[in-house]
């Protein structure tokens, strides 16, 4: 066993060798591999850790950490770097782990009846949890650094001023925002352009939030929210917007958003998609799909790409925010540290340990693995009427 694992931590030693690391064992056993002082020591505390490792890869590795059967002293950030190298992420799993993995993939699929509890699984911990490492925004996805030294405030409303500057809103336009969180987008809008705006979301924590701010900024008249499935929505909307919510559509109801899409934009309307995704096809994280976002399916660009244009809905820019998320991530997971003893407190060390593994191995998979962040502008139907060239997005 131990034989076998050496083997795999060799492999990942050579595709990243400057980051020098150890490895402990129950029994005192001390393996050391990149030859300079290690960037941190992984600990086994029992020999079933390690069988886990083996038979359930990435899955088994979270598990373990969390139930606190395996440590890690020194750098987390530089394990889960290595944690996201092919070898690791290309590990045979056995045959009982796979058919666990396809069994929660059919049962957690985004139906009506099943996005709820899929939703409430992530959003629905309480607002007083996200604040602990979100900005005063509560925006949970992607922000939009100009610089590295921005403050994480700052990047999250640049974000929203990129998008609407690439909608081109302009005041009095309807715009509705699919799965609008905790209402960051369109209050923003409002506040700048001058729109109306409907939001929805099937969180009722995010619901409420939203509503309440909504309301003590004067804005009840311009802005609507509602505890609604994008699938339900009716309405007909000069522009669209969805940030970090696609991901939650599931492969099988990609064709269903984008025909909903078309039905909510009026004809030659602007929409932007921004959302998580791949050039292509790799195996989905089973250990983030188990315990962060049932039901989620991280959707490949050029699907994405076709099926929009089945529906009639034309692509006429793409970004790749990559590093941005990254340096989201990085922020988050600092913030979440400092507030590591009270999120504790809240829950119990074994949701701390699972949500450390989620907010660095997300930043480790964009920083050197498969994820990326594409903000995807299209129309509904030909439009004419867009600028020629980007220069209105930088305009200061």
């Amino acid at each position: 066993m131990k034989r076998v694992l050496q083997g795999i931590l060799r492999n990942v030693n050579s595709n990243v060798p400057d980051t020098p690391f150890a490895v402990r064992f129950w029994d005192g056993d001390t393996w050391t591999f990149g030859g300079a002082a290690p960037t941190f020591t992984l600990v086994f505390k029992r020999k079933q850790a390690v069988k886990n490792v083996l038979g359930k890869g990435t899955l088994g590795f979270g598990e373990e950490y969390a139930r606190g059967h395996i440590d890690v002293e020194g750098d987390f950030s530089q394990l889960v770097r290595l944690g996201v190298d092919s070898s690791i992420r290309g590990m045979k799993l056995s045959l009982r782990a796979m058919a666990a993995a396809a069994f929660h993939y059919l049962t957690s699929l985004n139906t009506l009846r099943r996005s709820p509890k899929n939703i409430a699984h992530h959003y629905d911990l309480g607002n007083d949890f996200y604040k602990q490492y979100l900005d005063e925004t509560m925006t949970y996805s992607c922000a939009y650094f100009r610089s590295p030294e921005d403050a994480l405030e700052d990047a999250q409303k640049q974000k929203y001023e990129h998008i609407c500057r690439k909608l081109q809103l302009r005041e009095g336009e309807r715009l509705i925002d699919i799965g609008c969180g905790w209402g960051g987008m369109l209050l923003y809008a409002a506040r700048h352009y001058g729109v109306k705006g409907v939001g929805c979301t099937i969180s009722p924590h995010q619901a409420e939030y939203a509503k309440q701010k909504a309301a003590a900024e004067g804005l009840n008249g311009t802005i609507t929210i509602l505890r609604e499935d994008y699938r339900n929505i009716t309405g007909q909307f000069d522009k669209l917007v969805s940030i970090g919510m696609f991901e939650h559509v599931g492969k099988a109801f990609i064709p269903t958003f984008m025909e909903k899409t078309r039905e909510l934009l009026k004809p030659g309307g602007v929409g932007l998609l921004h959302t998580i995704g791949k050039e292509r096809h790799t195996s989905q994280d089973p250990w983030t799909m188990k315990h962060i976002f049932p039901g989620g399916y991280i959707p490949i660009l050029d699907h994405v790409i076709n099926t929009m244009g089945k529906k009639g809905l034309i692509p006429v820019d793409i970004e790749n925010l990559r590093l941005h998320y990254a340096a989201t991530l990085d922020e988050w997971a600092r913030r979440f540290e400092l507030r590591a003893k009270e999120i504790e407190r809240m829950f119990d060390s074994r949701f701390v340990r699972t949500w450390r593994m989620f907010l660095y191995g997300s930043a480790a998979a964009f920083r050197w693995a498969d994820l990326r962040l594409y903000q995807i502008l299209f129309t509904n139907g030909l439009n004419n009427s867009l600028p020629l060239t980007r220069e209105h997005l930088y305009r200061t």
